[in-house]
């Protein structure tokens, strides 16, 4: 992209200064017309202090999103649609616009929201196995099958060509490559020995949780995975024979997640578009009647979303137009960002770079005091520009996890473009609990972070650096 070669010391924030007419008039009519001339030129060249983010205003977006009315922001549901219209009409307070062949801030997607009964059984000859007493679904599910018994007597190497094959895994982390491998095998039904790694794998999942896709896309494939007691499983494995799967009555209805989309208009539409996200919903009300309220994950980004609309338009207008989402469903499988990848409202090569912002709500002891970690630091240069600037950002103290693919930047970064996620505390103890409350974040912690953030991207939007993939960062899709 082209660059004008400004940097941030030659703008002057112009919209920000407030000059009398009364005092320029009065001095232009003065003999002394250079002297008025002089004065002008300094009240316009005179530097705007970055735009402070208040506590007070951070506390009360959060006390909204994360509130009992809101009942947990469920992905695809009325509450998300709320917090959606909430986020929409704080960009048009903060003096947005929305974004270019949009005609207003929300971006909704059509999804299709498939309900299990919660009462499936799996039958062999006179045995009938219930869910939930005798056995728990991992994933799929949703249709019947049924087929002929294999045993795998290699767990890690199942046979190819099994219609239900079974599987005894042995205790500890192999249990994903055995998923895998499982997953691979071109069976109908994949039939797990409980461990207890599988236990607490299915120890929270509800029976009648909901799935989601988007509705342009097909149906995920696959088998059904489900995890027997082990006296449920060495019985069925000594009978052999021919078991069949039945699902129960499955509900299918069709509904809308949305994305709250707001635009800032730069001065120099060649310099490349700056985008800062977030995701909007959480987990909801589980089936046991439990609200997962997700202040931290991720009420607390949306907010960081908003105070910093709010904080960039006011010492606007940069060269670079700066883009504000938030995402719907990402936890149902990062919906929102795939949509809005699928239906950009501006081309994404005109994107120069895309700073997502998930759990900011307390800081994770393994870092340094105050420093937030971005996934993939080490990817881009992106990351060391921000913390070069004043951002408190770091490494990823967790590769292993993966975070950089977890998270809605990652549907971007696929698209080539230098997109990370920052976050106070990746591995936070009440991550996907009820006790992801409001009560539990460290609104101080949250402000100063906000803070940090906002006079390096206004760098980012008014200079002239541009972030680039470092060599091997680029993600390549699979």
């Amino acid at each position: 992209m082209r660059r004008t070669g400004l940097t941030v010391a030659a703008r002057a924030p112009y919209a920000c200064i407030s000059v009398s007419l009364e005092f320029v008039m009065t001095r232009l009519a003065s003999k002394n017309l250079a002297l008025a001339a002089v004065s002008l030129i300094a009240l316009l060249a005179a530097p705007v202090a970055a735009q402070t983010i208040e506590q007070n205003a951070v506390a009360a977006h959060i006390g909204f999103l994360a509130g009992e009315e809101l009942q947990g922001r469920g992905s695809a549901t009325r509450d998300e649609a709320i917090a959606a219209a909430y986020v929409a009409a704080q960009f048009r307070l903060a003096g947005l616009t929305s974004a270019p062949t949009m005609d207003g801030y929300l971006q909704r997607a059509p999804v299709t929201i498939t309900t299990p009964s919660g009462a499936a059984a799996l039958s062999a000859g006179q045995t009938r196995l219930a869910q939930g007493d005798d056995f728990a679904i991992l994933t799929g599910g949703l249709t019947a099958a049924s087929g002929v018994v294999t045993v795998a007597t290699d767990p890690a190497a199942p046979p190819a060509g099994a219609e239900v094959l079974m599987i005894a895994p042995p205790e500890g982390p192999s249990i994903r490559a055995v998923y895998g491998a499982a997953m691979r095998s071109g069976a109908k039904v994949v039939i797990l020995r409980r461990t207890a790694a599988l236990a607490e794998a299915t120890a929270h999942s509800a029976p009648r949780a909901p799935s989601i896709r988007l509705s342009e896309t097909p149906a995920r494939g696959g088998p059904a995975v489900l995890v027997l007691s082990p006296e449920a499983y060495d019985a069925l494995a000594a009978a052999g024979g021919t078991v069949a799967y039945d699902p129960g009555q499955v509900k299918i209805e069709e509904g809308v997640t949305t994305n709250a989309i707001g635009w800032l208009q730069g001065s120099d539409p060649s310099s490349g578009v700056l985008m800062i996200s977030a995701h909007l919903d959480h987990i909801g009300v589980r089936s046991d009647g439990v609200v997962m309220y997700g202040a931290n994950d991720d009420a607390s980004g949306t907010v960081a979303v908003i105070e910093l609309a709010k904080a960039l338009a006011a010492n606007g207008p940069h060269e670079r137009s700066i883009m504000f989402v938030a995402y719907g469903s990402e936890e149902a499988g990062l919906l929102g960002s795939r949509y809005f990848v699928d239906h950009p409202p501006i081309p994404l090569e005109e994107i120069a770079a895309n700073l997502e912002i998930e759990m900011i709500g307390d800081q994770d002891p393994q870092l340094p005091a105050g420093v937030m970690m971005m996934t993939g630091f080490e990817r881009s240069n992106f990351g060391q520009a921000l913390k070069d600037r004043g951002a408190l950002v770091g490494p990823d103290p967790y590769p292993e996890q993966n975070f950089f693919q977890r998270s809605d930047n990652y549907a971007l970064a696929l698209k080539g473009i230098v997109a990370h996620t920052i976050s106070g505390w990746a591995t936070i103890p009440t991550y996907h609990t009820p006790e992801d409350t409001i009560e539990n974040l460290n609104i101080p912690f949250m402000t100063n972070a906000i803070q940090s953030l906002v006079e390096p991207l206004k760098a980012m939007a008014d200079g002239a650096f541009t972030p680039e993939w470092a060599e091997g960062g680029r993600p390549e899709a699979r």
